[in-house]
């Protein structure tokens, strides 16, 4: 579903330059879940918008479901995006000015599908918020705005789903219960989920751990299958 080769993006900063990742190389399997992991400052971020083509790489190479993105010019990447690609984001990134509902709404409204309505609202029952779905963000806790979100980033059966740190804006509690949403769906959907994060009870449970320092992939380990499928606290 995903495959990364050779992937080096620098920056030019004066008279510097700044090499944010250096030849990342890995591949994602359809379906499969894994986790990238690493301090601030390690390139997470700016690997996983190299993978779902919100930018491009220095050099190297990135495939989503066969196309290559690194030679589509930006309109053509964000028609592959609304096509593939779901996303969960830590700001939650939810349009102030719609409700909940309209607010799940927009991906699949903008694909032209009638369903869109009836689809939001399944989703925003099955996250608990039934009886939000006409509260504006600035009327929703954190952890409900995440939850809009996450509603959000299935409406369009993604085949794949980035999450950058989906509960590093939210306390323990909140987090571990959308941590447990976001399996959910991804179990029912069977999604390509692939989630930057610094929380290291979160990756385990994925089924892969890549380890990311100075830009650099140091480790990639399979996490075994009983810890994957249940949080442990």
């Amino acid at each position: 579903m995903l495959q990364v080769a050779h992937l080096t993006k620098t920056y030019r900063s004066g008279t510097r330059t700044l090499t944010v990742l250096q030849d990342v190389s890995f591949s994602v399997a359809e379906g499969e879940i894994c986790a990238v992991v690493g301090p601030s400052g390690s390139g997470k971020t700016t690997l996983l918008g190299l993978c779902a083509g919100l930018d491009l790489p220095t050099a190297g190479k990135v495939w989503l479901d066969g196309q290559d993105l690194t030679v589509l010019d930006e309109d053509a990447r964000a028609a592959l995006r609304n096509r593939l690609v779901g996303f969960v984001f830590q700001t939650f990134q939810l349009l102030p000015t719609l409700t909940a509902l309209e607010n799940v709404m927009v991906p699949a409204e903008l694909r032209g599908d009638r369903t869109a309505r009836r689809r939001a609202i399944e989703l925003l029952e099955r996250v608990g918020l039934g009886d939000r779905l006409h509260h504006y963000p600035r009327q929703l806790s954190g952890g409900e705005q995440q939850r809009v979100a996450l509603a959000r980033a299935f409406i369009n059966r993604p085949r794949i789903l980035f999450a950058d740190e989906p509960t590093g804006n939210l306390d323990a509690e909140t987090g571990a219960v959308v941590e447990d949403l976001l399996f959910e769906l991804n179990a029912t959907a069977g999604t390509t989920l692939v989630i930057v994060t610094h929380n290291l009870e979160l990756a385990r449970r994925t089924g892969r751990i890549l380890h990311l320092r100075a830009g650099r992939i140091v480790a990639d380990e399979p996490v075994h299958a009983t810890t994957s499928a249940t949080r442990h606290g």
